[in-house]
């Protein structure tokens, strides 16, 4: 077969994302911090964009010299924007914010570092009376800690760093056993217990015998068990049980440095009246503008060598480009939230129990958008209502069928399981075909399974534990 050359049309279709759409799809993912940043950046990439400022008089009188219609083409795109009524809501007022008060302590002042687990472990070492290479061996005890307080690597492997025996090992370990917190650099949950049972109930030797054969048999409230095996009573166990409940399974607790996160809302709603307003977080966020610096340049460009003429017509295009996506985030965000506020008015008013089953597709028809818009607006997006900050995406929920045909939203059953769970008989817990029923007689049709998993995904116990619980 002979190999030929040929030409040949084909009809097909294909999305060409331009990176002006790139764009725009990018800034409406972006939560507030991060659009900040990113007007931040492009404020210092690009050189015709410039804050919005007071001008003064003799500045006012300088850009009123320039001709617009001489601009050309991108002069009248500049023209047509309003730069100075960048991110100006289109209802509402703005929040208040927070006045500098000159009485309180500077940020300096307020800042704090915690103590953490290795820094604690180490300041004891130090005051221990061991030798140089006991030390040595303690320091890599506590460099291999996590933050559970549980030694991660074996004293086999210890050792063998750091040229020593093994018998030395151990003494060193024992040692660093006895620091504060007790139960430190245990390698397992029962030697940390029986660290903590010598050294808060020595004086009762049931407690340490229960923890070192009985664990397995005490986690599931077998008392009459080990009472038997122990030969004790009952309630003797049950006592031990108790002191043991109390006793800390993770030592590094008190030391983990969790530092708070803090949000900050992307849209207010208020309550004015009977209504319900919109409002765009603008704190922090840049209101931006084209210098007229460098629309004199491009006014002046038959002066100006033609490369430098393309270089400000593209930066001035540019930044035209960058405004207007993100006009078109705030609006569609606004939109976004006024369709999800009018959906949800009646959870708004009376609370969790009132929210109403929502997928993306609805508020897509409402306001004549794709679904995958809807879901990239409310991604990392947070709403401050007068029910609390939630995510945007709290409001978008599967439904639990109801009587005569209606829904309520699973974060609803799941608060009515909450809510049963709280009220319960602790002598007699509810079974999860309990709550079936008792949910049945609310006109809620929901199955066994259900219960079961909404029940762990508030991480609530079954009924048999929380019994047990409740004993103890």
């Amino acid at each position: 077969m002979a190999i030929q050359i040929r030409q040949d049309l084909k009809l097909s279709q294909q999305l060409v994302m331009t990176p002006q759409l790139q764009q725009a799809i990018r800034l409406l993912q972006l939560s507030q911090l991060e659009l900040v940043g990113m007007v931040k950046q492009e404020l210092e990439e690009n050189p015709v964009l410039e804050e919005s400022q007071e001008l003064s008089v003799k500045e006012k009188e300088q850009e009123q010299e320039v001709p617009e219609d001489e601009l050309g083409e991108i002069g009248e795109k500049v023209q047509k924007m309003e730069f100075e009524d960048y991110l100006r809501s289109e209802s509402g007022v703005r929040p208040p914010t927070k006045n500098y008060d000159p009485e309180l302590p500077s940020y300096e002042n307020t800042l704090t570092q915690r103590t953490t687990l290795a820094e604690h472990l180490s300041w004891q070492l130090r005051l221990s009376d061991l030798s140089p290479e006991q030390e040595g061996i303690g320091a890599v005890i506590i460099g291999n800690i996590n933050e559970d307080g549980y030694l991660t690597v074996s004293l086999e492997e210890i050792v063998e760093a750091t040229h020593n025996s093994l018998e030395e090992g151990r003494k060193v370990l024992a040692k660093i056993q006895e620091f504060d917190p007790p139960g430190v650099a245990s390698r397992d949950l029962q030697e940390c217990l029986l660290v903590q049972a010598r050294q808060w109930a020595s004086d009762i030797p049931l407690v340490e015998a229960i923890v070192r054969n009985h664990l397995e048999a005490l986690e599931y409230h077998r008392y009459p068990e080990i009472a038997k095996e122990l030969g004790v009573s009952v309630e003797a166990v049950v006592e031990a049980g108790k002191l043991i409940s109390k006793m800390e399974p993770k030592p590094g607790r008190l030391f983990v440095s969790e530092e708070p996160i803090y949000i900050i809302p992307d849209i207010y709603v208020y309550k004015s009246g009977d209504d319900y307003t919109v409002q765009i977080n603008e704190d922090g966020l840049p209101r931006l503008r084209i210098s007229h610096i460098y629309r004199r340049l491009l006014q002046e460009g038959s002066r100006q060598c033609e490369d430098a003429k393309k270089y400000i017509e593209g930066k001035i295009r540019s930044a035209i480009w960058f405004i207007r996506s993100i006009h078109q985030r705030q609006r569609t965000l606004v939109k976004v939230t006024q369709s999800i506020v009018k959906f949800q008015r009646d959870f708004l008013e009376k609370g969790i129990q009132w929210l109403k089953p929502m997928i993306l597709r609805d508020v897509a028809d409402d306001i004549g958008v794709h679904e995958s818009t809807i879901s990239r607006v409310t991604t990392n997006k947070y709403v401050h209502t007068p029910r609390g900050l939630f995510e945007l995406k709290f409001f978008f929920n599967s439904g639990v069928h109801k009587g005569m045909g209606e829904e309520i939203a699973s974060i609803g059953v799941k608060d009515k399981i909450k809510q049963l769970i709280g009220h319960e008989d602790r002598k007699r817990p509810l079974s999860d075909q309990e709550i079936v029923e008792t949910l049945q007689k609310q006109n809620i049709q929901i199955a066994r399974r259900t219960v079961s998993k909404y029940r762990e995904v508030l991480g609530i116990a079954p009924a048999n534990q929380r019994k047990h619980s409740h004993e103890i």
